[in-house]
């Protein structure tokens, strides 16, 4: 049975704008039912991507995936352009709404090419044999006689051609074959897929024509602003709204009603400032008068809570992954390097703060939000609303918008039930704007961790003895705040799928409290996780007086697969990846990481005060490693130079993979250096960009990024370009300067 079909048209019209008589076709995402038989009308319930084409030979590629600067709006109906033989400058690209038709719209893990890959091709495959059979008929010659080529279909013999478009309607009446029977180019064949191609919507954004979730307005709209409790799970005792409602421009004072344990990703409850403008709603929240239960979290100090995680690491924990016996083994303390690194919260900061529109009118509820997640969140809001999902489907329209910036925060819907909650409340539309204080004191943080590392060097400089263990709050904790150690799918990250060659191995990990919402943040757990790995082989390599290239290949061993749940870890998640083509390759890293070294020029000689520093890290399918060179004068740090190599196999966009791994740098120089979130009496200290630092362009030196090229699977880009980059910042400053630092960021020990 095939699981792309023809789309009844009369039951996308309106929600797509195709005019009619176009050839549309719907492709079923994996992981969902799709009904049995050619019923259209059933099937189209639970479509994914789809594509029409026009009867003037416009192609209109709906995208599944979210927008939040990756590309993603361009990538995927690119690889359908190029299985499709369209001409790219006929294709237009639309983000779908937020419903179950759409297959898996969550945009996140970096998952968008390497799980859907060859789902995407095959929508643009049977599209082009469909159309090559449609101009056979025309011709009365087999299909074996025709070939689609930029946006004709082109009868080999003669050169007789017809367009996309002349054919559209006809396609449209043909049987939809088998996906599995239409043929996939070879890669050799691609037209568009590695190249660099004109992004969709990329002029629309540069003129400001754009529309993210800020940018939306409606008859009658009100503008929120809500003062949310200082410190997690506190509730409002009283407020007075007096002075508040005295502002010109305010409406109304609405207390958000209090949400019990587990939290999830609800809104933590508060004060609203309802206003007919944006200044009068932040105004009138200034002046509200608000008595606060704050509850046992007040206790939360993350100075503190750090020593905790530090003591925890530093002694026998739960196993993970075992491998031989090493706590019977009698260590050499000249030969055994023991640390503890650690690293503390962390917020997203992307450009664009959280924001949500939401009406409901004549029972039906329309929401607009830049969202990573939009079915999950559009699921929250029937729960909010008491409706049933499926008795009540057509009751909650969920738009989606562009988002400025996610890195893991828009995949949480807090900010959008805030303004499902206030628009039933008040009657009327209500756009929720968080400001950069609400963001930065109200998000979902990258957790506090501890890393702990002990092995023993063998006399030819390899390690036989290795432990390593991890303390963190859990993001599993929001979802059951009985949860107090990580699951294993954060366990898989550079932590418990640990790739050395070694007979002796103890991966452990401990229970922990959690205070603050941990939420995904880019790369999520492999940031710590490899900042530590990648500095602990850092220290062997100085403990042997070999250079950290060569520590990576003894520790990595021979070419082989590495296969964790074969070697201790019965719990690894492969990032949700149980296919031959995404096995963890050791071959496929020590090439990155001699490619850095070569690429970057490490073994160049350096002045005084000088020093590269690598990193490394497998993560979300990919292989990627990094190098920094820094200069290190009166103790104050200057990053000169930075590098990243990844091997993500087949690239779709180069421009696009350059563009993250650019960004993966700036974002990991950031959190080596300076950034960090702290906690004092429950409460986040810090509240904008001038005491969260980000990196500032003047603090940038040239970037460099090498893409391997590869017929490999495509693994994940938007993450894999993050972790190695915090470790070749401090191994680097090592180098430079003899100092070894363990606990993030670079400037509590030294200027930056």
């Amino acid at each position: 049975m095939s699981h792309i079909i023809n789309v009844n048209r009369r039951r996308f019209l309106k929600a797509t704008g195709v005019a009619g008589g176009a050839f549309i076709l719907g492709a079923a995402i994996p992981g969902l039912s799709i009904a049995a038989g050619n019923n259209a009308d059933q099937a189209s319930a639970e479509l994914g991507v789809f594509v029409s084409i026009e009867s003037n030979g416009a192609v209109k590629i709906f995208c599944h995936r979210m927008e939040m600067g990756q590309g993603i709006l361009t990538s995927v109906p690119q690889i359908i352009a190029d299985e499709l033989e369209a001409d790219w400058q006929k294709v237009t690209a639309q983000l779908a709404p937020g419903d179950s038709k759409f297959g898996d719209q969550s945009t996140g893990g970096s998952a968008s090419i390497r799980r859907f890959f060859t789902y995407t091709r095959q929508m643009g495959a049977i599209a082009r044999d469909m159309l090559e059979q449609a101009a056979a008929n025309a011709w009365q010659v087999d299909k074996t006689a025709v070939k689609a080529q930029k946006h004709y279909v082109v009868h080999t013999a003669t050169g007789k051609k017809l367009g996309f478009g002349e054919l559209a309607s006809a396609a449209a009446k043909l049987p939809v074959p088998d996906r599995e029977s239409v043929k996939l180019k070879a890669n050799k064949d691609f037209s568009l897929i590695g190249k660099d191609v004109a992004l969709q919507g990329q002029a629309d954004i540069v003129q400001g024509k754009a529309t993210y979730a800020h940018d939306i307005q409606l008859p009658n709209m009100l503008i929120a602003s809500i003062q949310r409790p200082p410190v997690l799970l506190g509730k409002v005792k009283s407020f007075d709204a007096t002075e508040a409602k005295k502002v010109a421009g305010v409406v109304d004072v609405i207390q958000l009603r209090d949400r019990s344990l587990p939290v999830l990703t609800n809104p933590v409850s508060g004060v609203a400032v309802l206003a007919t403008n944006t200044w009068a709603a932040l105004e009138g929240r200034k002046k509200l008068k608000i008595e606060w239960d704050l509850g046992e979290n007040v206790s939360h100090n993350s100075d503190a809570f750090m020593q905790d995680l530090v003591k925890k690491v530093s002694e026998k924990g739960i196993s993970v992954r075992t491998e031989g016996d090493v706590y019977s083994h009698n260590y050499n303390a000249e030969r055994t390097v023991e640390a503890v690194y650690t690293f503390p919260y962390h917020h997203h900061m992307s450009m664009e703060t959280p924001a949500a529109t939401a009406v409901i009118e004549n029972g039906i509820c329309t929401v607009w939000a830049g969202t990573q997640t939009p079915q999950w969140g559009k699921g929250m809001v029937f729960q909010e609303l008491g409706l049933d999902p499926e008795k009540d489907a057509d009751k909650v329209i969920f738009n989606t918008t562009l988002m400025g910036g996610a890195f893991g925060r828009k995949g949480k819907n807090d900010f959008t039930i805030e303004a499902v909650e206030l628009a039933k409340a008040s009657g009327r539309p209500v756009k929720v704007v968080w400001s950069r204080e609400d963001d930065v004191k109200h998000g979902f943080y990258h957790s506090p961790s501890a890393n702990y590392y002990k092995a023993e060097l063998t006399k030819d400089n390899r390690a036989e003895y290795v432990i390593a263990r991890v303390a963190h709050p859990p993001i599993g904790w929001i979802f059951n705040h009985q949860t107090d150690t990580p699951g294993n799918m954060l366990l898989s990250q550079s932590f418990g799928d640990l790739p050395f060659a070694v007979d002796h191995l103890s991966v452990e990990t401990q229970k922990v409290s959690t205070h603050l919402r941990i939420g995904w943040f880019r790369a999520v757990q492999n940031i710590h996780n490899a900042f530590a790995m990648g500095c602990f082989v850092d220290e062997l390599a100085a403990k042997a007086k070999i250079s950290t290239r060569k520590m990576w290949m003894n520790l990595l061993g021979e070419d082989r697969i590495v296969n964790p749940a074969q070697e201790g870890f019965e719990g690894w998640v492969n990032y949700g990846q149980s296919t031959p083509a995404y096995a963890v390759n050791t071959k496929r890293m020590k090439n990155v990481i001699n490619l850095i070294a070569e690429k970057a020029g490490i073994d160049k000689k350096l002045p005084a005060n000088e020093g590269w520093g690598i990193g490394y890290a497998t993560s979300f399918n990919s292989y990627a490693a990094a190098a920094a060179k820094v200069r290190v004068v009166d103790d104050k740090v200057e990053v000169l130079e930075m590098h990243t190599v990844i091997d993500c196999g087949l690239v779709v966009t180069p421009d696009r993979v350059k563009s993250q791994m650019e960004g993966a740098m700036i974002m990991g120089h950031s959190l080596a250096l300076f950034s960090a979130i702290t906690v004092k009496d429950g409460e986040v200290e810090q509240s904008n960009f001038h005491d969260y630092s980000v990196s500032r362009i003047n603090q940038i030196p040239p970037l460099f990024v090498h893409l391997v090229e590869s017929d490999e699977a495509p693994g994940g880009v938007g993450e894999p370009g993050l972790p190695a980059v915090v470790p070749s910042i401090v191994n680097a400053i090592y180098h430079a300067s003899g100092k070894r630092i363990r606990d993030l960021p670079v400037n509590k020990v030294l200027k930056v």
